[in-house]
């Protein structure tokens, strides 16, 4: 049985309880908030209600914790955890640099205790759908991924408004996005482009556009922005476009609404039909025949953010390794520094021999 500590009891940190009591082979023990009115809704009986970390790590009941404080305070506890013996999950980001994440892995390495970080979103449903098609090679040599999340609220919510937190959209989803296209595409970078902005948040950044180049000749576009507004009905649940040689396939929604597209047969390299638009005659862009254009349905996913949870256990169990591991995380940490850098210098970062 493994026996838990939560430390930050905020959004995040009731989403853990209720994945807690889920997981079979796992109880929480103790949750700990500095604000004590956060825990009064816990669904736990009987959970040990703390307002200091230092007294929640003491109990030699819990043997993992899960770290859920503000970004700026990860360093600082996942220390405090490592020398109190606790193994560690840790929210992402992991950390605010490259330099601070690997203070973290030597201090865990030190003190001997499993660190991992919760990026549970490598099991979303619609990522893993698309990554179904990616793996398979359903689309022939891929040259292009995108990867979309809009949103039309505008403001972002509670600390991540603070710079001093370290709010912000790249921390938020930024890092999950990086994590999934990298855990996608098999290659080393060769290079990364970014554009970070600040539109009605005054403090944190509410937009980026990143451009990843691949080694393999895959190009991956990352684009998130909380103030894009339309007047179309669910246009902000466009999530994936994955085009190659042999077809495209797109999805909608974290549960995928999409399709592979694919057709019957190559235009060959004569005049084709000619559409007249308001802007002039076309053919290249015009109308296709329906009955060129096939389609295909997706290969849906079967896998829940409870996964995560699940594979937590087997692997301390020994029975499979963690899903997320350390090097993979001190990757997406480097992209997100270069991702900084190409923005604040408005240049592209390469990397020599590819990262």
């Amino acid at each position: 049985m493994i026996k838990f500590g939560i430390i930050g009891f905020g959004y995040m940190g009731h989403k853990h309880e209720i994945k807690i009591a889920q997981t079979k082979g796992m109880e929480l023990v103790g949750i700990c908030d500095i604000d004590e009115s956060r825990m009064n809704d816990s669904s736990t009986p009987g959970v040990i209600k703390y307002t200091d970390a230092d007294r929640l790590l003491e109990n030699d009941e819990i043997d993992t914790v899960l770290i859920v404080v503000e970004n700026h305070k990860h360093r600082e506890m996942v220390e405090k955890a490592a020398r109190a013996g606790k193994n560690i999950i840790c929210e992402k980001p992991v950390a605010l640099s490259v330099k601070e994440f690997d203070e973290m892995v030597q201090i865990c390495k030190e003190c001997e205790v499993d660190f991992t970080i919760h990026h549970q979103r490598r099991y979303d449903k619609d990522y893993r759908t698309m990554k179904t098609v990616y793996d398979k090679n359903l689309l022939g040599n891929i040259y292009t991924i995108q990867s979309m999340l809009y949103g039309i609220n505008g403001n972002m919510h509670d600390w991540h408004v603070y710079k001093k937190y370290g709010g912000g959209m790249l921390y938020d989803w930024g890092v999950h996005l990086i994590d999934q296209i990298l855990w996608m595409v098999q290659s080393k970078v060769e290079s990364v482009y970014a554009q970070v902005r600040n539109v009605i948040n005054f403090e944190v950044d509410d937009y980026f556009k990143i451009d990843i180049k691949f080694q393999n000749n895959i190009h991956a576009e990352i684009e998130l922005g909380t103030y894009f507004l339309e007047d179309k009905e669910n246009w902000f649940e466009h999530h994936w476009f994955i085009g190659g040689d042999k077809g495209s396939a797109y999805s909608d929604g974290f549960f995928p609404k999409g399709k592979i597209v694919k057709t019957s047969r190559l235009l060959t390299n004569v005049p084709g039909k000619t559409t007249m638009t308001f802007a002039g005659p076309t053919r290249s862009f015009g109308h296709i025949d329906k009955d060129i254009l096939l389609t295909e349905e997706l290969p849906v996913a079967d896998t829940e953010q409870i996964d995560f949870f699940e594979n937590y256990r087997d692997a301390r169990e020994g029975q499979t390794e963690f899903i997320i591991k350390i090097p993979e995380i001190r990757r997406v940490m480097q992209i997100l520094e270069a991702v900084w850098k190409s923005s604040e210098k408005n240049e592209v970062i390469k990397f020599d021999g590819g990262l």
